[in-house]
């Protein structure tokens, strides 16, 4: 008896130490597994301990990260619906959301005509499958249909639609639609436990099938072309719907010219003035009327002697832009018809009225609009499969290049903290919630247009300093709107305004002339280059440089161009030890279809490369659609930067993208012809290849041209098409007029700043590394960068930066084009505040 007493608290010890020993070994394990993955440690290790079941679940949290996605979805099922007013991208968002559901293992529905089909159910709602989302990347609208739904805002419609889902086991909805879109799924969710409770007690649904369908989750997409939601910087379509106002514009230029006319424009925008001030940003239009900020009182009068000084200064025509809710301060609209009956009552011209209407919905998407679109989608159903019942309704926005995740309810309500500013008067304040790019434009159309043009005036070094413009390296669209900028806001701050001519070379042989108001207007919608460029960088020359420098008295330097120019301004800073006179501050503008320039996530002039290529790729897939079994092989520029081809790709739908950055061998060639080969005995019978021009010396668009061709006889044909210089032309963008009129007009602050600060005894004398910068968009922000800084991003070799945003989006092109490929998950978007953002921003 004494043996066994003895032996129980024996066995229970060795049984603890044991024990001890087990948790202790588990936490090495789980330790060193964080500290291969180079992970933070986790918030539980400062906890205190818990039980061993609670360290042997810590173990599995590394594994967390490597979570198979093509399994993530197995056993679930998404619904995807658009509804509300249409917009240009949605069918790309929907066409993401749908291949990327069905990657990771899910079973996907389309939900037809918005939230009718929800409540209506039966035919509606219909399985989707890889193929039937082929050929929608370019069609406009919403393939699926959309309607405004009467039946879902009362609760008997609502419970409709809670049955139809649930007897389809879907628990997952993905909405593409505007606020009150949105508003409605989050109402949806918020009842889901009540309408499940009405429908088991009346008998439709099992408790069963309740329980199995307990929980609902919502991710919404903000398709809208006014942009009007707050907590993205660009919806969905805002950027197609531009795209079709300018055109517009660009047409009745010409005609207003001919005839001395002036011009009022109606855009959409019943509550927000983005597309009308962008609009007015793009052409350089002589006044805007937007519902966040009326004009001030005598507006009339302020207007018409606007319009008068412009043809003064012989200018033939006047373009207005209105927005349709604009009003006065008392809160009254102020119309289009109201506008040119004063016109033609003051002034007496010849008045015409254009009201655009539904014009800005319709059309092919913009290439910013499918990639928004596509980046949207995947973001989306991630969200909805890592989704739990405790997570909000979230919404999928655009943060500079990221994405990321708000609470529906938070963007819902500063997006009607908007309105209510508006009702009370608190303009600025509406400014400021519609976010920072909104604030940005206005700012900057303040500085352009509600100004009157400095008379000629004696040269004051102490208020005022000569500043020279010139254009490096090849031709985009987009430095125009730069130059005419630089130059208008350069006179306003008082300062004498020089164009140099045919780059670096123009300002070695004296090519340096002043340039004034009058001789910049119109420039915003001009293609190529009016100051003229070239490649030549000023090394050789550097004392003849200095020399005109000298001679003209240019106290600081604006160069708008490619990676020439980045390169020419080093070798310019490099010179200063030597040169005195190149002791100046200088800014770089990064303007090349290539955009390969460091410090810069975008480069003037990329936006209009990278549409002329999608236009181009579409009529190429269009062909092949009408003759079957044809793949197209296309040859894009950028040197040794892979951006066009990826951003391309992901915009049309490509196959591949063969790109320099991401190394292939003729395995991978291999693997893509069997993928073809594959893809031809489906329904889509058709094939798009792109190609970086540099992306192997070896693979060239011949060889694998030729490769294709040979793998592929007697299953399918192929065809090549080099794109070429047609890349670098073509009437810019929206984008790139806007983007580079806010490049110029910041150039110029900075450097009124610099010189004041550089300015002493008389003279200019600058050599620090804050003095020569290159202005670039990173993430967010505009930002100068020091050269010397950038130096260590750059390789030279190939003339691109060292790190690229964009490389992290060419997985999502593969999953799209439905290769098996890891996703990498390290930087998923988590949930953000949108409160927090507006404390940050401002």
């Amino acid at each position: 008896m004494r043996t066994g007493q003895a032996e129980r608290p024996l066995l229970l010890e060795l049984w603890l130490c044991a024990g001890l020993a087990a948790t202790v070994c588990c936490g090495l394990l789980w330790l060193w597994r964080m500290w291969r993955s180079s992970s933070p440690l986790p918030t539980t290790l400062c906890a205190p301990l818990g039980s061993p079941a609670d360290l042997f679940a810590a173990c599995d949290m590394s594994k967390q990260k490597a979570v198979d996605l093509t399994k993530l979805g197995v056993g679930r099922a998404i619904a995807v619906l658009t509804s509300g007013g249409d917009a240009q991208g949605m069918n790309a968002a929907v066409r993401a959301a749908v291949r990327v559901g069905i990657y990771s293992g899910a079973k996907v529905f389309f939900v037809h005509e918005g939230y009718q089909g929800l409540v209506d159910g039966g035919d509606n709602i219909r399985p989707a499958t890889w193929e039937s989302v082929s050929m929608m990347l370019q069609l406009g609208g919403t393939v699926i249909g959309s309607a405004r739904c009467q039946d879902f805002r009362e609760r008997e419609g609502r419970t409709k639609a809670a049955y139809n889902l649930v007897k389809l086991g879907i628990t997952n909805l993905c909405v593409i639609g505007g606020d009150g879109s949105l508003t409605g799924a989050n109402q949806f969710r918020t009842e889901w436990s009540d309408l499940l409770a009405d429908l088991v007690k009346a008998g439709k649904i099992s408790a069963e099938e309740a329980h199995r369908s307990s929980y609902l989750n919502i991710v919404g997409m903000v398709g809208s072309i006014d942009n009007d939601f707050c907590g993205t910087d660009m919806t969905i379509g805002t950027d197609s719907a531009l795209h079709r106002i300018m055109e517009v514009v660009d047409a009745i230029t010409t005609t207003a010219q001919s005839h001395q006319r002036t011009f009022v424009l109606e855009v959409m925008g019943r509550h927000c003035g983005y597309l009308a001030l962008v609009t007015a940003l793009s052409c350089g239009a002589d006044w805007v009327f937007i519902p966040e900020m009326p004009p001030e009182e005598d507006w009339e009068n302020h207007l018409c002697r606007r319009l008068a000084e412009t043809r003064t200064r012989g200018s033939r025509l006047n373009v207005i832009i209105v927005a349709e809710g604009a009003i006065d301060r008392s809160g009254k609209p102020i119309t289009s018809e109201q506008i040119k009956r004063l016109v033609v009552k003051r002034l007496g011209y010849d008045t015409r009225v254009t009201i655009l209407g539904h014009v800005q919905r319709g059309g092919t998407p913009s290439a910013f609009d499918r990639i928004l679109g596509s980046r949207m989608g995947v973001e989306a159903v991630m969200a909805l499969l890592e989704a739990t019942p405790d997570t909000p309704a979230s919404v999928v926005s655009l943060s500079g290049n990221q994405a990321v995740r708000l609470p529906l309810m938070e963007c819902v309500q500063v997006t009607k903290d908007v309105t209510r500013a508006m009702a009370e008067g608190r303009f600025e304040d509406a400014i400021k919630l519609r976010g920072r790019s909104f604030e940005n434009n206005w700012n900057t159309y303040k500085m352009l247009a509600h100004v009157h043009p400095p008379e000629s005036k004696q040269f004051n070094a102490e208020t005022a300093f000569n500043i020279g413009i010139v254009n490096v390296g090849a031709p985009c669209s987009g430095m125009n709107a730069a130059v005419r900028s630089t130059v208008r806001i350069g006179l306003v701050q008082g300062h004498n305004m020089f164009a140099v001519y045919d780059g670096f070379e123009g300002l070695a042989t004296g090519k340096i002339e002043p340039i004034k108001w009058t001789d910049v207007g119109g420039w915003t919608g001009k293609g190529g280059s009016m100051l003229g460029t070239k490649r030549v960088l000023p090394g050789s020359m550097m004392e003849d440089i200095s020399v005109g420098i000298s001679k003209f008295n240019i106290h600081a330097l604006v160069i708008i161009g490619g990676f020439e120019a980045y390169t020419g301004a080093l070798e310019m800073v490099a010179a200063r030890e030597r040169y005195e006179e190149l002791c100046i501050p200088l800014v770089v503008i990064p303007a090349t279809v290539s955009n390969n320039i460091p410090g810069s996530d975008f480069s003037i002039g990329a936006d209009t490369a990278l549409n002329t290529i999608t236009t181009t790729c579409d009529r190429i897939k269009q062909s092949a659609a009408g003759t079957k079994r044809r793949v197209f092989i296309v040859e894009t520029m950028g040197g040794y930067c892979g951006y066009l081809a990826t951003m391309a790709g992901l915009a049309s739908g490509a196959d591949a993208a063969y790109i320099y950055e991401d190394h292939f061998t003729i395995h991978d060639l291999e693997v893509n012809v069997q993928h073809l080969v594959e893809k031809m005995k489906t329904t889509v019978k058709r094939g798009l290849i792109l190609r970086n021009e540099k992306c192997n010396s070896n693979y060239t668009t011949d060889f694998i041209f030729s490769l294709y061709s040979e793998e592929g006889r007697g299953i399918f044909d192929c065809r090549k098409n080099v794109l070429g210089h047609m890349q670098q032309g073509g009437t810019p963008t929206p984008f790139d007029r806007n983007f580079g009129t806010k490049m110029g007009a910041k150039s110029v602050l900075w450097l009124t700043d610099k010189l004041r600060e550089c300015y002493r005894h008389g003279r200019v004398f600058a050599n620090t590394p804050d003095s020569a910068c290159v202005l670039g968009m990173r993430k967010r922000a505009l930002l100068f960068q020091p050269l010397a800084d950038l130096k260590a991003q750059t390789d030279f070799e190939h003339r691109i930066p060292k790190d690229q945003w964009w490389l992290k989006l060419r997985p999502i092109l593969k999953i799209l084009a439905k290769y098996q490929i890891s996703l990498d998950t390290t930087e998923r978007a988590s949930l953000e505040h949108i409160i927090h953002q507006r404390g940050k921003s401002h």
